[in-house]
């Protein structure tokens, strides 16, 4: 059977072909009777319009792309999940790209993969979002991108985030009220802007209370497993000097924590308290479940694809979309003994 085509779209809605694309484009000043009946006749013929044919309709690719280089699986999941999401609800696609942001060839690259796709936008994570040779060679091909959570220059373009300095204080904060006063702290990777602003909100917590950190007691990981534990075995080696409580900068760290303790055999919660950041699906599948921030990492990644589709992210503007968060208490954290 041969496929339908747009002309016996347009003759069935009895409309125009420039009309039907605008239709299936989503663009604005149609007529709402006109795009029901175009999407009736749509539906009625169940035509599917090819992205070739959609991108020469009109002057957009419907391809974004997504640069990324995130040692959390789980961060990198949710990431990928909301854009495309959002990218199919549009009549987009997503084409990922993982890069090395540690690599001198970055910039040939991002080059390449601009010039070989014609993208309509492309959403950068942390640490490539601060990487001044990605963002020069987008601009410098106009190609519109969004930053997801920004450390550098936060208005050179359109950026989506969360306020993690207020997130890592609200967690230490809820700790300090269950009695801990020696809170160790696990810090995220150096070249994540995330990661300094959540090591400042827990300090400026521990401030607000006239509390300072022991020596000792905050130590450089990674965003993954491996650095949460081997940090939670420095921070809990000596039986007679250990915090109390431990806050790491993502749940992936705070699992680390976790496993430490267990080899241990130190007690969670009652001996100690563990605390997380991101509210990944991992925090509900160990036990105890982990008192962590639930951040919107789907919900950003889903703003960020908006920020492209609606042409908000064209050169020159610097749109910004800040989401909300959350502190969930579960079962890892408990008031100090």
């Amino acid at each position: 059977m041969a496929s339908v085509t747009i002309i016996e779209v347009a003759e069935r809605a009895g409309v125009s072909i420039k009309t039907v694309s605008r239709v299936l484009n989503r663009e604005p000043n149609v007529r709402e009777e006109t795009r029901e009946r175009v999407m009736a006749a749509v539906q009625a013929l169940d035509y599917q319009p090819s992205l070739s044919a959609r991108s020469l309709a009109g002057a957009r690719s419907f391809l974004i792309g997504l640069l990324f280089d995130n040692p959390s699986a789980s961060y990198v999941s949710d990431i990928q999940l909301g854009a495309v999401s959002r990218c199919r609800e549009s009549g987009y696609h997503l084409t990922i790209e993982p890069v090395d942001a540690a690599s001198p060839d970055l910039e040939r690259v991002v080059r390449q993969i601009v010039s070989t796709l014609r993208l309509d936008g492309v959403i950068l994570t942390p640490p490539v979002c601060d990487d001044a040779r990605v963002l020069d060679v987008l601009e410098k091909s106009g190609t519109p991108y969004v930053r997801v959570a920004p450390d550098r220059q936060p208005d050179r373009a359109a950026r989506v985030g969360m306020d993690d300095w207020r997130a890592a204080f609200e967690m230490t904060r809820r700790l300090i009220e269950l009695g801990h006063k020696d809170i160790g702290f696990i810090q995220g990777h150096p070249n994540h802007g995330a990661s300094h602003l959540r090591h400042e909100g827990y300090l400026a917590a521990l401030s607000s209370h006239s509390l300072t950190p022991r020596p000792g007691r905050v130590k450089q990981g990674w965003f993954d497993f491996q650095s949460g534990f081997a940090c939670a075995q420095e921070l809990l080696a000596n039986p007679d000097d250990r915090p109390s409580a431990i806050f790491a900068s993502n749940d992936d760290m705070a699992l680390g924590v976790m496993a430490a303790a267990n080899r241990l055999r130190i007690g969670v919660p009652d001996q100690l308290s563990i605390a997380g950041f991101d509210d990944t699906p991992a925090a509900l599948t160990v036990w105890p479940q982990l008192t962590t921030v639930a951040q919107p990492i789907f919900q950003m990644a889903a703003a960020a694809c908006d920020l492209i589709i609606s042409g908000e992210a064209r050169e020159g503007a610097a749109p910004a979309r800040l989401l909300d968060f959350k502190v969930i208490e579960r079962g890892s954290t408990a008031a100090r003994a």
